[in-house]
């Protein structure tokens, strides 16, 4: 196979054994893969994907491949590409892969390009820039397309956008929205991972810090528990009023950040949204702040502006820290670039939280296809009867047996004239 663009074949045999080892904590996706096996539903389905290209990926491409779908993978964000995973993809399940760990802006874009070349007759996104540039640069493809899948917050609020504006011409099933997602992916993958992706980076005792969390979604309700786990002092900062509410009943300070900035030590962005730290919050930050994103874009941040305000090119004082000296001498250390910091300086989710959410994607996908012309140009949530699938598939996996209800409760359920 020669239409691929990744680093180094070479390191096909690393990525093998990683993938392999990430399956094994895969037990859900792992049981889909063999039914696909079996009933090939997705014979003769071109899928084009734009998502983190891990050992957890590689094995959600395994499983659609292996429900007969012919795959290409591209990457969802310059700096979270596995190389070596990418290498074992090409090298020995032949699935053709555009991803270098690293890449700039210009290559990230070639790839999408090369990944919509495909000619796709389903999207999977993690972000929405497929889906995107597909809309905007390649709307010869759409009467192709019968529908897609994403994958993170920001590529949905992204696709509600598209779809209230009436510019999206497909159906796409938010997966992010699953309640299985939620659970494990954003709460519980996102709090460790992105916990994880801090403290490798900077080698820094979080006990005692003063740690805020910038939105309380799943994402950041997920973090700000990882936090206070470790000892930190918690604030939360947040726009919905419902969702600061619940901030303060869990127990958590909760402010504007221009006050959290005044006495922050770590801040973490988890929002969807652009300059949640911005020029005035990195002016009354203290010296040696340590700034890191966890949404999906490395927008979060306000990068453009604290390069205007600092001395001169910033300094890579460890792998993933670039530390910008500012104009009164304070420092600002910026994390991976401002990118998704459980990837850039991590390995991501582990795999029993992907687990999860990838069982979402290859189902959802097994749906539209099973689906077509029945579903409208809009974004939908998944089918509750996958999300309790998939549920009932974890807890089988983990040896937990659940309650059924019996016929009498069914009936008392479904009845209005009993009482007290």
């Amino acid at each position: 196979m020669s239409n691929y663009d990744i680093k180094d074949i070479n390191l096909a045999e690393g990525g093998l054994r990683r993938i392999e080892w990430a399956e094994r904590e895969m037990p859900v996706l792992r049981l889909i893969r063999e039914r696909f096996e079996r009933e090939k539903p997705l014979k003769g389905i071109r899928i084009s994907a734009c998502l983190h290209v891990t050992t957890e990926t590689a094995n959600l491409m395994r499983t659609l491949q292996a429900g007969g779908a012919d795959v290409v993978l591209t990457a969802s964000n310059p700096l979270s590409t596995q190389d070596d995973v990418a290498a074992a993809l090409v090298n020995r399940y032949e699935i053709p892969v555009f991803a270098i760990k690293g890449e700039d802006n210009v290559t990230y874009y070639k790839h999408i390009a090369a990944a919509l070349d495909h000619k796709p007759h389903l999207t999977m996104d993690d972000g929405a820039d497929l889906v995107s540039t597909l809309h905007k640069e390649r709307r010869e493809l759409l009467d192709n397309v019968l529908g897609g899948t994403e994958e993170t917050t920001t590529g949905v609020i992204r696709l509600r956008a598209m779809a209230a504006d009436g510019a999206l011409m497909f159906p796409v099933i938010a997966v992010n929205d699953a309640m299985t997602k939620h659970f494990f992916d954003n709460r519980y993958g996102t709090g460790q991972s992105t916990i994880d992706g801090i403290i490798r980076s900077t080698n820094i005792l979080l006990a005692g810090k003063t740690f805020v969390v910038a939105g309380y979604g799943w994402c950041g309700r997920g973090v700000a528990m990882r936090a206070r786990g470790m000892g930190a002092n918690v604030i939360v900062t947040e726009v919905d009023p419902l969702k600061a509410l619940e901030a303060v009943m869990d127990g958590y300070r909760v402010m504007p950040m221009t006050e959290a900035a005044k006495v922050g030590d770590i801040f973490v962005t988890l929002t969807g949204d652009i300059n949640v730290i911005d020029r005035h919050h990195f002016e009354v930050m203290k010296d040696g702040a340590i700034v890191a994103n966890s949404g999906h874009f490395n927008v979060e941040i306000n990068i453009p502006a604290l390069k205007e305000m600092a001395k001169g090119e910033p300094r890579r004082v460890r792998p993933f820290v670039e530390q910008y000296e500012l104009k009164d001498g304070r420092r600002i250390n910026l994390l991976g670039e401002g990118r998704l910091i459980n990837l850039a300086a991590a390995e991501g989710h582990p795999a029993s939280v992907m687990d999860m959410s990838f069982a979402n994607q290859a189902l959802s996908a097994e749906y539209i296809i099973k689906n077509p012309g029945k579903l409208e140009r809009r974004v939908y949530t998944v089918p509750e009867e996958i999300d309790k699938e998939i549920a009932r598939l974890k807890l089988e996996a983990m040896g937990v047996q659940i309650d059924t209800l019996t016929e009498e409760q069914i009936n008392y359920l479904n009845s209005w004239e009993e009482g007290t």
